[in-house]
């Protein structure tokens, strides 16, 4: 692979037809997916909610928080922060109505 292949999967994925943004976003629906606010892509149907999976997704986002702290863009940063906050939010709601998913909360996915 040459240097500016690599260059571009370092900025972001481009190269390889991904960008750190889309990954995210991948994992903030895939929440949104087990707390039974969005329709599975596969079945098109709404689930029950999965807190422990929700938990997970969350869990999973926080460790690249954590991990790619320093190496991300302002708009990285603060999506994947932003993301973070909606998706603890929507937990702690869930979580209060006994994992039910309360009908006013949704997670909006850019």
């Amino acid at each position: 692979m040459s240097d500016e292949a690599q260059n571009d999967e370092h900025q972001g994925g481009e190269a390889s037809g991904i960008s750190f943004a889309a990954f995210v976003l991948s994992l903030a629906h895939t929440a949104a997916v087990h707390f039974g606010d969005i329709p599975d892509p596969v079945s098109g149907e709404k689930a029950g909610v999965n807190l422990p999976a929700a938990q997970q997704m969350i869990d999973i986002l926080s460790l690249m928080e954590l991990k790619t702290r320093g190496n991300l863009t302002a708009e990285e940063r603060q999506l994947l922060d932003q993301l973070l906050f909606e998706l603890r939010m929507r937990f702690v709601e869930a979580a209060k109505q006994g994992g039910g998913r309360p009908a006013d909360s949704r997670i909006i996915i850019p």
